[in-house]
């Protein structure tokens, strides 16, 4: 099993008394994710100070992105309530033992099969499990006659358990709690493409027994717009902004307006009942432009932040102010001074600062002089817990925090105790719990298991009895004694800049006493972004296929990643293609000095930005890698500033972060020239396997459509792969089988 290795981090017991500190030794981005900007959740019962929030409080969706314009058909719901002896022998059938019907006869002569390629990437059988407010049901997605579907499960005697929500035409994508008897949830249509979509998620509401479906936001463009005082559902381009906490029935949708480009310009908040569909405005005056928002438990709007031109603007609003909103902070916005994170009942503003966590000081405009909590080596990434069914004032019960792994930290001495007997039960994993009513006789309580080898497990544990009940594994056919390691190193640049670097080691026998482990080929894998974090500790299907394969897999937070603090994202700016690209070379020459690969059979891949660093790689160090492998893919810098028409970035995105970040494509002409892969393409070598979605909107077609007729005339044909349903990756089943079925029948050919 993987072993839990958590970095140090640090909280202040006695602030956290009255909010938080507390230190211990140091232990949106264009392409392929999403900025470390807060993010909301609240999870039942025990959950974030922030209300619940989707898609967050991000800068990604405002500045990056523009929406689809794709005609949506009718979703067909399917309601299927079910005995709660049917629905339990449904959940046990997700959790039967892999493998069992191998003998131990023919396990003993012959070495196991590889684990099939479905298992990798393939839909959980469970997934994003979550108590009830009162702590009387988990609702949890499961596939159900081929499609994922939304089962409510009841935890105490005389509770139903029923499929809530299913589609025969559909999958549920997310889904919230809005009260005990209430839920919502969208859309996804896993049998298509990501290019091929119906098109909007919408937004939906039911009823734990599966009653009183209602539709809140539409799926498609009908042609006829709500009319005033009818309750109807909302245009598809309305969003799910927040679920307040508490036992309420409503939730916060946001109204879009673009501009004649069809940019984003102004989300405003609306509050909607979910029961009557009545839609009434939160009676606030709302500051102009903006496009993100914070909330407070209650879905009281306390923070909006307007992006132009370059600039970001952050507003709040107190408690107790209706319509007075003061600006508390101007910035570059790709050089945030600070990171507003969670807003609490009582009105106090938690931020990100560094790798800090603070409270905001408003009498001096700036985050307050002592941390609360500190990460070092990582920026924050957490949130607060508290119980939210104590009210909008309840005390902080602990903290959350990602460092290269999740822990949590609890205040609370119950709290504490109950983690502390979670963890024994089930070691060398993360374990978060999450309940309703946590101290009372009664309480129930979720744990969520997993680690770098597990995909993860639902239990319930009811602890005045002490009894345990697993709910089951998100993935069944996943062994985990078979699976990868992965762990987190740091090495130093060429340049002396320290960088993080995650490798997973493939499963295997030791070596004989005496004898070093064999080097094995290698995958250098180049996450996208490239202003994201790449990698946190938990099981990662790609990588885990890979190692299955027999590749150790090694995964660089390079210069230009977020995550790592402001040094190491600072040091990437206007570096595509040059020390971002030498910090790659560097980690893999790092890997073979540790003896895990052999330095003549490495291949470079990657998705998005990924997949221009898996290009450039071979042109920049020819020789280093004997193949590559990259999707969805840049291919020339100056494309992402000619193909306006044809891509999905904004022009706020286009004319202020990429110029920022990237490079001015006139001034840099030829900085861009040098370092992009087409113009560069008779110098690219290696074998390549290159595939891309004739529907991508963020990194059009056309990037892979003239590198790969380029390289076709310098004589050097790449393995070519078109999907036409999909976009920016493949969100198909049957597309990631296929092309993960493609990328090993070409490693192998390369590399063994």
């Amino acid at each position: 099993m993987g072993r839990r290795r958590t970095a140090a981090w640090n909280i202040d017991n006695r602030a956290m008394a009255g909010t938080m500190p507390w230190r211990a030794p140091a232990g949106q981005p264009a392409f392929g994710g999403v900025r470390d900007l807060p993010a909301g959740g609240r999870a039942a019962g025990c959950g974030s100070m922030a209300a619940q929030q989707r898609p967050g409080f991000t800068q990604a969706g405002s500045t990056m992105s523009k929406p689809s314009r794709t005609a949506m058909l009718r979703w067909t719901l399917l309601l299927r309530p079910l005995r709660a002896s049917a629905l339990a022998g449904l959940l046990a059938s997700l959790i039967a033992q892999p493998g069992a019907a191998q003998t131990a006869t023919a396990a003993a002569s012959a070495p196991p099969a590889l684990p099939a390629v479905e298992s990798f990437y393939r839909e959980a059988d469970m997934s994003d499990a979550k108590l009830s407010p009162d702590g009387k049901r988990m609702a949890v997605l499961i596939p159900v006659g081929g499609r994922k579907a939304l089962a409510v499960v009841g935890l105490e005697p005389g509770v139903k358990s029923v499929v809530a929500a299913q589609y025969t035409d559909a999958d549920i994508h997310h889904f919230h709690w809005v009260n005990g008897e209430r839920l919502v949830y969208d859309l996804i249509d896993f049998s298509r493409g990501g290019g091929d979509q119906k098109g909007y998620n919408g937004l939906f509401s039911v009823g734990v027994d599966g009653t009183g479906a209602r539709m809140l936001i539409k799926t498609q463009w009908d042609g006829t717009e709500r009319r005033p005082g009818l309750r109807e559902p909302l245009d598809p381009q309305h969003d799910l902004l927040a679920v307040p906490g508490g036992n309420g029935s409503t939730v916060v949708v946001g109204r879009p307006s673009f501009d004649g480009a069809r940019d984003l310009i102004e989300i405003v908040p609306m509050r909607l009942h979910v029961d009557t569909q009545r839609l009434e405005s939160l009676g606030v005056a709302m500051p102009k432009g903006v496009t993100q928002w914070l909330f407070d438990p209650k879905g009281e709007p306390r923070v909006g932040v307007a992006t132009k031109a370059g600039r970001a603007t952050v507003y709040w609003r107190a408690p107790g102010e209706s319509s007075s909103w003061q600006v508390i902070g101007e910035f570059d916005s790709n050089a945030w001074a600070f990171v507003p994170r969670q807003v609490d009942g009582t009105g106090r503003l938690f931020v990100k600062h560094g790798d800090e966590l603070k409270l905001f000081d408003f009498a001096k405009g700036r985050p307050a002089e002592g941390a609360l909590v500190e990460t070092p080596g990582f920026d924050f990434s957490g949130e607060l817990v508290y119980d939210t069914l104590a009210g909008p004032t309840a005390p902080v019960l602990g903290v959350r925090v990602t460092t290269d792994a999740e822990t949590t930290r609890w205040l609370d001495p119950h709290m504490q105790a109950l983690q502390q007997a979670v963890d024994k039960r089930l070691p060398n994993g993360v374990n978060r719990i999450s309940c309703s009513r946590c101290e009372s006789p009664d309480a129930v309580v979720l744990v969520q298991s997993w680690s770098d080898q597990d995909p993860g497990r639902y239990w319930i544990h009811r602890p005045a009895k002490n009894e345990w009940q697993l709910v089951g594994a998100m993935r069944k056919d996943i062994q985990p004694q078979r699976m990868a390691t992965l762990d987190m190193h740091r090495f130093k640049a060429r340049d002396g800049l320290e960088l993080p670097v995650w490798v997973t080691l493939p499963n295997g026998p030791a070596p004989a006493a005496g004898q070093a482990p064999a080097r094995r080929p290698a995958g250098l894998r180049v996450h996208g972004g490239p202003n994201v974090r790449g990698v946190h500790w938990t099981w990662h299907g790609e990588a885990q296929f890979l190692a299955s394969r027999g590749y150790v897999v090694i995964e660089p937070e390079f210069r230009g990643s977020t995550g790592y603090g402001w040094k190491l994202f600072r040091a990437g700016w206007r570096q595509w293609g040059q020390a971002m690209q030498d910090d790659l070379a560097d980690a893999m020459d790092w890997a073979v000095q540790q003896g895990w690969v052999d330095k003549d059979r490495v291949c470079i891949a990657g998705a998005s930005y990924g997949g221009y660093a898996a290009l450039m790689g071979p042109i920049r160090h020819p020789g280093r890698y004997r193949c590559a492998v990259a999707w969805a893919a840049v291919t020339d810098q100056q494309l992402l500033f000619g193909l306006a028409t044809r891509s999905d970035l904004s022009e706020e995105a286009r004319n202020y972060d990429l110029r920022e970040l990237i490079g001015d494509p006139v001034k840099d002409a030829g900085m861009f020239n040098e370092f992009s892969p087409l113009p560069q393409a008779a110098r690219l070598k290696a074998p390549l396997l290159l595939a891309h979605g004739r529907e991508d909107k963020r990194v059009p077609v056309a990037h892979a459509l003239r590198l790969r007729d380029a390289l076709t005339k310098a004589g050097n044909p790449p393995e070519w792969v078109l999907y036409d349903d999909e976009g920016h990756g493949w969100v198909r089943p049957a597309n990631r089988y296929d092309f993960a079925r493609k990328m090993e029948a070409f490693l192998a050919k390369q590399l063994k």
